[in-house]
């Protein structure tokens, strides 16, 4: 998850966001390093104003691209899969 990397971007520390979110840091590392519900998580992403899928990394993103190499030239092919 992305969480602590969007607080730090939206300027807080963990102590001022779990100030902003009425709960103590320690119940904050709690969410942040645990298992979150869902509700606690749509909290979460309504305080720092982001979507709540704006939290989770896009692991589609993050896969390096697959090689594929023309048969006759040799050269390389680039594929890209738009959804």
């Amino acid at each position: 998850m992305r969480i602590k990397e969007i607080i730090r971007a939206k300027g807080y520390t963990q102590k001022e966001f779990a100030d902003k979110l009425g709960i103590t840091l320690s119940a904050l590392n709690q969410r942040l390093d645990g298992n979150p519900t869902v509700g606690s998580l749509r909290e979460i992403a309504n305080a720092l104003e982001v979507d709540l899928l704006d939290l989770f990394e896009d692991t589609r993103r993050n896969k390096p691209k697959e090689k594929y190499i023309c048969p006759h030239c040799k050269k390389p092919i680039s594929i890209e899969i738009k959804q």
